[in-house]
């Protein structure tokens, strides 16, 4: 970040807007705080993502008896860390724009190569895979997620710092572009986590003074991140002690002390959503979708389990002879209850529930559930016993069922995520400066979602070759051996180190030899692409 302004009370109006925009974006957010609520408290009430309301640690979930949904969000977050941005993984590349001629592109392609090795180092050298699999959890359960991407100190073992930003902390707001980058961050800092984060600030001395009396005295800070134009301007605002709610939430005489002043050219914060309602900021998440079901399975589950105390343990009647005395028989192995000559004593009453008919629609609103979180969809693709047909389809139907929701989060998370690296990596001198304009260098997604489109161009592909082959020598010789191999290459995202140079146009007439054997090269081609051996060696690489 670029700190352009000294630290101190700052310009009055300037924070006068800044506040009266938060105020609206924080009454927008209380609309959805019930809902949150709900989401959270019927599938992660161990999480405090939705209102932060509860005491770290306490004892949450005792009203949950059903763990259908729980279980099915925490695979629907750990499959979106497998098919979007799995750690370790080539999960995107860089690659030359389309303004570039290919002279121009082979001489950037190693370059590029580079770059995108060092960012997934730092990547993986870093909590990203810890804190985007929170993110996810929040994005399945809330439906809007906010993630910190900040520079880490120099030293540290990666260049990047990442933080789940808990939705209680949030209120969101879209920019003139219609993204969710208009962030006000409200966070509750200790004094000395606060003079490391804004090392130039200038407390207030009653602070300072408060301060020596209360060594674990925390403050309120408000950060202001809000798009101007050519970037994103930065602020952070001293609200006082405790959690400034008097100060920030309300009308207030007193104006809050700028703690610091800057721009990104890249947000720090990265917010998105699972699906946005036209009007709305916020996002709806699946888990909104299945909440009628989820509800209605935990109240059958504790109906069922209630019924089945009393199946065990029994209720019982008894006569009223003037004999028996309920209140002193206990019911243990050897017990001797007296009765009167003509009475029938203590008697079972048969409970009236049916489990039967319970289970049965139980097993329906757990299968719904499942289906609603795409827990009966996203599971493993390629598990054994799978034959070749059903994998494909398979991959095919997560394609379908995750489109938009990959769509959306490609534009909100992982282009914005590569951008904001590519940022803090230029700015530190790792890599050239190399900026994602889609003209010069563009984003190539490379994750396990998105090479189930190009497995399915590779297979068109290869099925045309095939095609064209059962017309004989006439159309063979329409097929470029060399081009159709560097294309399945480009498509499949085989890296340039292991492709050899274009070669340049031969000067004299090209020798004579054999034909190439399409057939054996489609039929290879087939069988690389499946990930089987391939039948007939290595393809022809033709005259």
């Amino acid at each position: 970040m670029d700190r352009h302004a000294p630290p101190g009370q700052g310009d009055d109006d300037a924070v006068t807007v800044l506040l009266r925009r938060y105020r609206a974006a924080l009454n927008r957010r209380r609309h959805w705080e019930g809902t949150w609520r709900d989401c959270s408290d019927h599938v992660l009430p161990h999480r405090e993502s939705a209102l932060g309301d509860a005491t770290p640690g306490a004892a949450r979930g005792e009203h949950l008896f059903d763990g259908t949904a729980p279980d099915a969000v925490d695979q629907l977050a750990a499959s979106m860390v497998a098919q979007l941005t799995p750690p370790w993984s080539r999960w995107f590349e860089l690659s030359a724009g389309a303004d570039l001629s290919e002279d121009e592109r082979a001489r950037m392609a190693p370059t590029l190569e580079h770059a995108a090795e060092v960012l997934r180092a730092q990547f993986a050298a870093s909590n990203f895979a810890v804190e985007v699999h929170q993110a996810y959890l929040d994005l399945v359960t809330l439906g809007t997620a906010c993630l910190a991407f900040e520079e880490a100190p120099p030293g540290e073992a990666s260049a990047f710092r990442f933080a789940a930003v808990p939705m209680a902390e949030v209120a969101l707001d879209e920019g003139p572009g219609g993204r969710l980058d208009t962030v006000f961050r409200r966070v509750r800092l200790s004094l000395p986590a606060l003079r490391a984060r804004y090392p130039d600030a200038v407390l207030p001395p009653d602070l300072e003074q408060r301060a020596l009396r209360e060594p674990d005295l925390e403050v309120a800070v408000l950060e202001c991140v809000v798009p101007d134009g050519h970037g994103y301007a930065y602020t952070a605002l001293l609200a006082g002690a405790g959690d400034g709610t008097a100060l920030l939430d309300g009308p207030a005489a007193a104006t809050p002390e700028v703690l610091a002043r800057g721009r990104f050219g890249v947000s720090p914060y990265l917010c998105f959503r699972w699906l946005k309602a036209p009007g709305e900021v916020y996002g709806r998440s699946p888990v909104m979708k299945a909440l009628p079901d989820i509800k209605t399975a935990n109240k059958v589950v504790e109906l069922v389990l209630k019924n089945a105390s009393i199946a065990v343990t029994g209720i019982w009647q008894a006569d009223d002879d003037g004999v028996l005395n309920p209140a002193t028989v206990r019911l243990v192995p050897g017990t001797i209850i007296p009765k009167a000559v003509g009475s029938s004593g203590l008697t079972p009453l048969r409970a009236a529930g049916d489990f039967d008919v319970s289970q049965l629609v139980l097993d329906d609103l757990r299968r719904r559930i499942r289906h609603a979180l795409l827990a009966d969809r996203l599971g493993q693709p390629d598990s054994p016993g799978m034959t070749a047909t059903e994998v494909v389809h398979r991959a095919a139907e997560m394609s379908r069922v995750l489109g938009a929701t990959y769509g959306r989060l490609q534009s909100e998370l992982l282009t914005p995520l590569v951008r904001r690296g590519l940022a803090i990596l230029r700015r530190r001198g790792e890599i050239p400066p190399i900026r994602l304009d889609g003209r010069l260098v563009d984003l190539t997604h490379a994750s396990p979602l998105a090479q189930q489109q190009r497995l399915t161009d590779a297979q068109t592909t290869l099925s045309w070759i095939n095609a064209v082959l059962g017309l004989g020598e006439a159309g063979a010789r329409v097929i470029d051996v060399e081009g159709a191999a560097r294309w399945l290459a480009q498509t499949l995202g085989v890296p340039e180190a292991a492709l050899r140079p274009v070669a340049p146009p031969p000067s004299g007439p090209a020798p004579s030899g054999p034909p190439p054997d399409w057939t054996a090269l489609a039929r290879d081609l087939g069988a690389a692409l499946a990930g089987g051996p391939t039948p007939g060696g290595p393809p022809h690489a033709g005259p």
